[in-house]
């Protein structure tokens, strides 16, 4: 039997997590957008190394000037997938909130921040300095597009094989 790990995603409003969610499990994309109300959760087993993972994911409603992140939703996570809209710089700023509220609620679990939008290179927004600013953060920074696919399984692979490194706790809900 596969461990199970709880992985929130987090994010601002319209990063794209839910598309990044949608790929990742079902391997589809759409181009219509629907803003997640409260928390949608999905799953997916991984095969990390020598052993499977089962990644219990709660993708959450963004956070934006009208809504916080829920509490409630963080507690017993394993990681997070804190995702960053590479076409906007403030949704760098708007993660780096969040993972400090994710933090302070669990502890310091293992972490990966998505780069999404890799596909909108001319709109670009990202640069070095933002990079290496989530790095000092404690994040893996990967670049990934959910229209795509490219990198997706490698930002959730990441954080799978971060977590069974550092013996997050199961999930047992």
């Amino acid at each position: 039997m596969a461990a199970r790990r709880k992985v929130c995603v987090l994010g601002a409003t319209g990063v794209g997590k839910t598309s990044l969610v949608a790929r990742f499990v079902r391997s589809i994309f759409s181009e219509a957008y629907r803003t997640t109300i409260g928390v949608t959760i999905e799953t997916r087993r991984v095969r990390c190394d020598d052993g499977e993972l089962d990644l219990i994911l709660w993708d959450l409603s963004g956070e934006d000037e009208f809504q916080a992140v829920q509490n409630s939703y963080l507690r017993g996570s394993a990681g997070w997938l804190l995702v960053i809209d590479g076409t906007r710089r403030l949704t760098a700023e708007t993660g780096l909130r969040l993972l400090a509220t994710a933090r302070a609620t669990v502890g310091d679990v293992p972490s990966v921040a998505v780069l999404n939008k890799a596909d909108l290179t001319a709109a670009w927004d990202i640069d070095d300095a933002v990079e290496a600013r989530l790095r000092r953060a404690g994040l893996c920074v990967t670049r990934a597009s959910a229209k795509t696919g490219a990198g997706v399984e490698t930002a959730f692979n990441t954080l799978a094989r971060a977590m069974l490194a550092s013996d997050a706790p199961a999930w047992r809900g």
